[in-house]
C-alpha cells in the first residue's frame, strides 16, 4: 500500500454492539511512511509502574559490583537474563517522607514521595501521585488517561496499620493529595473497560458476557479495514486481533472454571485465573493490549498489597508473605521470602519480553516505554525505607541506556527518578515532592 497525501487517522476504532476496539500504530497512520517520520511519531511517551509488597532480602536482590555495567544478575533478578539489556538497578535510593516507618507509608509514599498524614478517618491527606502528575498531561490524548491494576480485592477499611487509615494502603495512584483512585483486579472488568463502549457500567458487562467473543461483532468491519490496508498492516491487525481474542479467551476459561469453594481466597476475586501466575500474567497482557492500541500511556499495577497474607504454594512457599517479611533475621524465612521476592520479579520479566516482542514503529513498545518496579521498603524486618529495591526498565528510544546497575553511596531520594522519568516523557517539572536533582545517569553513556 502506497501512502501519499492520506493516512488512517492514529485514532482509529472499529465499533460494534457494546463494543469498541482501538488499533495498534499501523504504517497507513503515518503520511509519507519514510523512516524519518515513523521515528518522529513516536516519542517516549509511556510511563509504568510495577509495586511489590513489603521489600525484600536486600542481599539477595542487589548486584554483584560496585556500580557501572549490570554484570551477573542476583539470584532474586535472575529471571531478567532475556532482557538485561534493557534495564538498569538503582541502588541506595529513599523515601525519607515513609518515616516512621510502616506498611501503609511505604504504599503511600511510593509514587508520591509524599508524607502521609496520620489519621484513621477520612481526613486522609497525601500527595498527587507521580503517575497521576504524567496521566494530566499525556493521558490527555487517550481514550482512558491511566489504567490502575491490582492484584487484590480491597475489602478494609478503616484504621489497617500504625494509626494509619487503610486507604493508604489500598491505593496506589492519587489524582490529588485528597482523591485516591482505585485498583482493578478483575480481568473481565478491564477487559471491558479496554474495549466496551456504550452503556452504563452495570450494562456493558451483561451485553458483553452475552456474546461469544467482543471481535465477532466487528467482524465486517475488520475485513473492510484489512481492504485498505498493505500486507504489512493486514498482519499486524491479525495478531492484535488474534491477542485480543487469546485474552478474551483466557477470561472466560477463569469464569468457566470458578467452583464453590467452602474456604475461598478472599484476596482473589471470583472469575480470575486460580493461579497467581496466570492472574498475574493476564493483568500484565492487558496492560500490553492498552499500551498497544494507544488506549492508555500510564499504567500502575500493585501486585499485592503491604500487609497481604497471600501464600504462594505454586511455588513451594505456603507461608503466608506478610509474617515471613518480618522474619526476625530466621535464614530459612528471608530464604522463603526471597522465593516470593525472585517470584515477583519473574512476572515483571515476563511483562518485559511481551513489551519486547510487540514492534511498534521502528522498536518495539519496550523501546517507547518507560517502566519502574520497586517497593517503598527495603529491609521489611524493621520497616525500612531506604536502600530501596528498584529497576528501570525500556525506553531505548529515548535514550535509555539498560544493562547497567547505578550505585550511589548515600541515600538518594527517590522522587528524583521519579522527576527523571516524568522529564522523559515530556512532563517537565522543576522539582517533584523533596528531589533534589535528576537521575541523569540513567541516559548517559557509561563513564569507560
Amino acid at each position: 500500500m502506497i501512502i501519499t497525501k492520506k493516512a488512517l487517522p492514529r485514532r482509529t476504532f472499529l465499533r460494534g454492539m457494546g463494543a469498541t476496539l482501538a488499533l495498534p500504530l499501523l504504517d497507513a497512520m503515518i503520511p509519507a511512511a519514510t523512516a524519518a517520520t515513523k521515528t518522529a511519531a513516536l516519542p517516549v511517551r509511556r510511563l509504568g509502574f510495577v509495586f511489590m509488597p513489603m521489600g525484600c532480602d536486600i542481599t539477595r536482590w542487589t548486584p554483584a559490583g560496585s556500580g557501572g555495567t549490570l554484570g551477573e544478575l542476583s539470584p532474586i533478578l535472575s529471571s531478567l537474563g532475556a532482557v538485561k539489556e534493557h534495564v538498569t538497578a538503582v541502588t541506595n535510593l529513599e523515601l525519607r517522607n515513609a518515616y516512621p516507618g510502616s506498611h501503609a507509608t511505604s504504599n503511600s509514599a511510593f509514587l508520591s514521595a509524599a508524607k502521609a498524614k496520620h489519621t484513621e478517618s477520612s481526613d486522609y491527606y497525601l500527595g498527587t501521585t507521580v503517575d497521576q502528575i504524567a496521566a494530566q498531561q499525556i493521558g490527555r490524548e487517550t481514550q482512558l488517561p491511566s489504567l490502575e491494576l491490582s492484584m487484590d480485592m480491597l475489602q478494609t477499611t478503616g484504621q489497617c496499620d500504625n494509626g494509619y487509615a487503610c486507604v493508604y494502603q489500598n491505593n496506589l495512584s492519587w489524582s490529588s493529595p485528597t482523591t485516591p483512585l482505585p485498583s482493578e483486579a478483575h480481568p473481565r472488568i478491564v477487559f471491558e473497560r479496554l474495549f466496551g463502549e456504550g452503556g452504563s457500567h452495570a450494562e456493558r458487562p451483561a451485553a458483553l458476557r452475552k456474546r461469544a467473543s467482543l471481535l465477532d461483532w466487528i467482524t465486517e468491519d475488520i475485513a473492510n479495514l484489512k481492504r485498505k490496508l498493505g500486507p504489512a498492516d493486514q498482519a499486524k491487525v491479525s495478531e492484535y486481533l488474534d491477542t485480543v481474542r487469546e485474552v478474551e479467551r483466557r477470561i472466560q476459561k477463569a469464569e468457566a472454571d470458578v467452583v464453590d469453594n467452602p474456604l475461598p481466597d478472599l484476596d482473589r476475586p471470583l472469575g480470575v485465573p486460580a493461579s497467581y501466575a496466570d492472574h498475574a500474567r493476564l493483568m500484565f497482557d492487558l496492560q500490553v493490549l492498552a499500551m498497544q492500541g494507544d488506549i492508555t500511556r500510564v499504567t500502575t499495577f500493585q501486585l499485592a498489597r503491604e500487609t497481604s497474607n497471600r501464600t504462594y504454594p505454586e511455588i513451594g512457599v505456603p507461608d503466608p508473605h506478610h509474617p515471613l517479611s518480618h522474619h526476625g533475621n530466621d535464614p530459612e524465612k528471608i530464604a522463603r521470602m526471597a522465593k516470593i521476592n525472585a517470584f515477583h520479579v519473574s512476572l515483571f520479566a515476563y511483562f518485559l519480553e511481551r513489551l519486547e516482542a510487540t514492534p511498534e514503529g521502528n522498536g518495539t513498545l519496550l523501546d517507547h516505554s518507560l517502566l519502574l518496579y520497586g517497593s517503598g521498603i527495603g529491609n521489611p524486618n524493621i520497616h525500612d525505607h531506604t536502600n530501596l529495591p528498584i529497576l528501570v526498565a525500556g525506553g531505548a528510544a529515548g535514550g535509555m541506556k539498560g544493562g547497567r546497575h547505578i550505585r550511589y553511596d548515600q541515600p538518594v531520594p527517590l522522587a528524583n527518578l521519579h522527576l527523571t522519568l516524568l522529564d522523559k516523557v515530556g512532563v517537565r517539572l522543576d522539582s517533584f515532592a523533596d528531589s533534589n536533582g535528576k537521575i541523569d545517569e540513567l541516559f548517559s553513556p557509561l563513564a569507560v
